[in-house]
């Protein structure tokens, strides 16, 4: 993404200050908002990697001013409303209307249940996909393209070259998952890139950053 969400390496956001024996949450409509986070996916299809997008689309001056759960639900507005599962009327009123027919929901589940798939875990790994184009120890180039969807390489490792140091296996493709086109599975790296090649001469000597990225990031080097 190439918009104020894709913050890595930019100056002049001051220090990260550190709250002692911080809470998860500083309001109690901040743990509504993670409650809801969580059973959305269980009524509609909805997944972290329709999220992302709708957080990164928040414009540039709301996203900084934002608290976190703040951006959590407005993205998760979003996707309601888009969904035509909610109408901007009720939120204003307060008032929920009836659903309106062939909207896509899934049947009912039972809260024990909801508890028992979210110990689970909801994991992108998948057992087929792309087949695998490079091996530990390749040299690799990330690409250099600059979408205007969801994408999960960073600006500041585009077009720069790293070595695969290992192969997580098969996972969901999140930047075309998160466009709508599918899960596209394919194989996913750990890229070691040494931090002179991200940062230039100033980088300290010796030091690398480990990236994971699928296939579709990566070119021969």
């Amino acid at each position: 993404m190439n918009t104020i969400h894709d913050m890595g390496g930019m100056h002049g956001f001051g220090a990260v200050v550190r709250e002692a024996n911080e809470s998860p949450f500083h309001a109690d409509w901040e743990r509504r908002v993670f409650a809801l986070a969580t059973a959305i996916p269980f009524a509609v299809p909805f997944n972290d990697d329709s999220l992302r997008p709708a957080i990164e689309s928040i414009p540039p001056e709301r996203y900084l001013a934002s608290t976190y759960y703040e951006l959590w639900l407005e993205a998760m507005t979003k996707i309601l409303v888009g969904r035509g599962l909610l109408s901007r009327d009720e939120i204003a009123s307060g008032k929920a209307r009836p659903l309106p027919k062939g909207v896509e929901v899934f049947p009912a589940v039972k809260a024990a249940d909801a508890l028992a798939a979210l110990a689970d875990g909801f994991s992108a790994r998948r057992e087929a996909g792309k087949p695998r184009r490079f091996k530990v120890g390749d040299l690799v180039r990330t690409r250099n393209d600059h979408p205007a969807t969801h994408t999960r390489l960073p600006r500041y490792a585009r077009d720069k070259i790293g070595t695969i140091t290992r192969d997580h296996g098969i996972m969901t493709f999140s930047d075309a998952n998160g466009r709508g086109d599918g899960e596209q599975p394919q194989h996913v790296y750990a890229v070691a890139f040494p931090m002179d090649e991200l940062w230039g001469p100033a980088a300290r000597g010796g030091d690398k950053l480990y990236l994971d990225l699928w296939d579709d990031h990566l070119h021969p080097a």
